[in-house]
């Protein structure tokens, strides 16, 4: 599932590695830490051929049709008009940069799809025109500025290796006590693998069990740093992907970790690490 976002192929039949900077993978480095903010509602400007319903509350059907925009996709659409490509990476910090920047490159497609009536999952609010797929996770709602994801060309929302970086990032950014956000937790924005239901097999042994990391969240605990220009990741079998980067400690030792991932609807979650 790791091929394709906004439209845009991305291998990871290889290894991606260096720092994420002007000599390493492009537009993936995080964005600058930043206290909360909160985005005040605001109507999206008009464009020719584009008129959007009016902003309501951020909830939404559990399932079936959704015929206005939620408040919180109403936010972050606003911003999409006026804002530069470093603040909405700013705002969308839960998103890899490179991925936003390469979504939300093109604004009048996506706002033309948000016009449309949109149709709600369990998981996920999705609106479509002929060509552009726009997708908004439903716990997002609950934020008050939800950033979906987009592709194009008629394809389904999927997730690629800057995802699996940004995840292992957030989550080394939490232990260390730097966060992406200050309302980055684990409480309100999971990325561990849940323990049930236990469906991990990385290796394809065909005995599925509980993400071990599910049951050690406190594995990584004492960790002081990590050399994030020095992540790196490399596909694995089917869906798991594999993430190393450079973790010191306490005591001033710094040990590569592996953290294992996989995806699923709502992205990519944490199922081990190690050594």
């Amino acid at each position: 599932m790791r091929t394709l976002i906004g439209g845009l192929a991305i291998t990871s039949a290889f290894v991606l590695a260096g720092c994420d900077s002007a000599v390493g993978i492009p537009n993936d480095e995080p964005v600058a830490i930043a206290a909360t903010s909160t985005t005040p509602p605001a109507a999206v400007p008009s464009t020719p051929g584009t008129t959007l319903p009016p902003a309501t509350s951020s909830a939404a059907p559990s399932v079936g049709p959704v015929a206005e925009l939620p408040a919180a996709v109403q936010r972050w659409a606003a911003d999409l008009k006026t804002s530069t490509v470093a603040q909405l990476q700013a705002k969308c910090w839960t998103i890899a940069p490179r991925n936003v920047a390469d979504m939300y490159a093109d604004e009048q497609p996506i706002l033309a799809a948000l016009a449309q009536p949109g149709t709600a999952t369990q998981d996920t609010i999705t609106w479509k025109s002929r060509t552009t797929t726009v997708a908004v996770d439903r716990a997002a709602l609950a934020t008050g500025y939800a950033c979906p994801r987009v592709a194009s060309g008629g394809t389904d929302i999927e997730y690629n290796d800057a995802d699996a970086r940004h995840t292992v990032r957030r989550y080394l950014a939490r232990f260390v006590g730097a966060p992406l956000d200050a309302a980055d937790k684990e409480g309100t924005y999971p990325l561990v693998c849940k323990a049930t239901p236990a469906t991990w097999d990385p290796t394809g042994t065909g005995k599925t069990t509980a993400a071990p990391l599910a049951n050690n969240p406190g594995k990584l605990t004492g960790a002081t740093k990590f050399a994030d220009q020095e992540i790196s990741s490399e596909g694995l079998r089917g869906d798991y992907i594999a993430v190393n980067v450079p973790v010191t400690n306490s005591s001033g030792t710094t040990q590569t970790r592996t953290f294992t991932l996989t995806d699923g609807p709502q992205g990519y979650c944490i199922g081990d690490v190690s050594p």
